[in-house]
């Protein structure tokens, strides 16, 4: 009885610390300070594309393509 007493606890106290999250909040907690770190954060986000594109290459002219000399294809 006292053995199913200690399990049954834990699986309770397992089951809200995941349902809680994290134990230390990432946010401040006062709006004006968590709206600045939002726009911080979302703001690092957006550069994200740019940036893949630049280290795979995918900005740069495609050199396969043809280009115009004096009006003719090459």
């Amino acid at each position: 009885m006292k053995l199913r007493k200690r399990l049954l606890t834990c699986l309770l106290l397992v089951g809200t610390t995941i349902n809680l999250g994290c134990a230390l909040p990432i946010w401040h907690p006062e709006p004006n300070i968590r709206a600045r770190q939002l726009i911080y954060a979302s703001e690092s986000l957006r550069h994200i594309p740019e940036i893949w594109e630049r280290i795979w290459g995918l900005e740069l002219p495609d050199l396969a393509t043809p280009y115009r000399v004096h009006g003719g294809v090459i």
